[in-house]
């Protein structure tokens, strides 16, 4: 069977084509795609800073909203209902699962990467994991809660295992395709945030969410935001920075915020090395740690924060055709400044 995809054949070179599905077989089911985000990751492997774990050619994409189409056997309850496709599928049985950090699993599939993406008509996926949405979505169309898959959920992750609480002070650097998430979902915790970028216009559309701080990287640098957080009186103990920005100068900035108990999470990714001194974490008795996607038991709960409207997408998604995403890809390759709103890829 085939579908139709945006095909990358090799690093920079994607057209819309048809493709070969994959068969399905006991352990999973097809999906018609009714939008994919676009992720930074997604540019990543387009340019081929970043190589996938499948040879090319390959169909990108892995924040995944669609239809069950085709399941079988134990899974043929999934037939006909509408899911989100988790961006990180972890095998659920093995010693890394079993331990409670599923997300990590060393045999997760990943789709886009692992296997051919979302950014098609249709896609076979594991049958694992699956978020099956019911009627109340909170007022969204299932294009829309694409970017849950990745965009929400990974935020939510990284505030969840940072244990951010009522009254603590989250600091968000990198007001982009995560980092909006990450701002309202902390807000919505109860905490006071800070927000930090380098472009103007990011910070000022967070300004309805109200976060207590919005610095500009551009004019202040890392001891002069750290003076005026710690203004705050907040104790350092229960300050939360989390970096999603990917950028070496976001994790140098990161890390210079730290102070005595801190705690750092690491959630934007490059290739790029920063210049930092380790030893700090030790002399400070700080944390540090890594999130990679998120745990397919939490979309539960970051769905509910959606459709409640404590985190809204709206202003921080657009809808484009398929069609356009071979321009869209260049134009996001070649651009610092990315884009404005996060693209959702919409099969015609």
């Amino acid at each position: 069977m085939q579908a139709r995809g945006l095909v990358l054949t090799s690093p920079g070179q994607v057209t819309l084509q048809p493709f070969d599905l994959r068969p399905v077989d006991a352990d999973s089911v097809r999906v018609r795609v009714a939008g994919c985000g676009v992720c930074h990751t997604d540019i990543s492997f387009y340019s081929g800073q970043v190589r996938t774990k499948h040879a090319l050619p390959l169909v990108l994409g892995h924040e995944i909203a669609g239809t069950v189409v085709e399941a079988s056997g134990h899974h043929a309850h999934l037939l006909g209902h509408d899911v989100i496709v988790p961006a990180v599928i972890p095998c659920g049985v093995c010693d890394i699962c079993l331990a409670g950090h599923d997300n990590a699993c060393t045999h997760q599939f990943m789709p886009g990467n692992d296997a051919d993406g979302g950014f098609a008509t249709e896609i076979v996926v594991p049958a694992r994991g699956l978020v099956v949405l019911g009627p109340d979505r909170g007022g969204y169309e299932l294009a829309d809660l694409s970017v849950v898959a990745d965009a929400v959920t990974t935020p939510y992750q990284a505030l969840e295992r940072g244990g951010v609480t009522s009254g603590d002070l989250v600091v968000i650097i990198g007001a982009g395709g995560i980092g909006t998430y990450g701002v309202q979902i902390a807000i919505a915790r109860g905490a006071r945030v800070a927000v930090i970028d380098i472009d103007p216009a990011k910070l000022e559309r967070l300004t309805p969410f109200k976060p207590e701080w919005r610095f500009n990287a551009r004019d202040l640098d890392g001891p002069a935001i750290k003076k005026q957080l710690r203004a705050s009186g907040i104790s350092t103990s229960r300050w939360k920075i989390f970096e999603m920005s990917g950028t070496a100068a976001g994790q140098e900035l990161a890390w210079s915020l730290l102070g005595p108990a801190a705690t750092l999470g690491v959630i934007g990714f490059t290739m790029d090395k920063p210049q930092i001194r380790l030893s700090n974490l030790m002399a400070l008795d700080a944390t540090a740690f890594g999130s990679w996607g998120c745990s397919p038991r939490l979309y539960a709960e970051a769905l509910g924060l959606v459709f409640s409207g404590k985190v809204t997408l709206h202003p921080f998604i657009e809808r484009r055709p398929l069609g356009d995403g071979p321009a869209l890809l260049a134009h996001l390759a070649s651009s610092h400044d990315g884009n404005p709103r996060r693209a959702i890829l919409i099969p015609e």
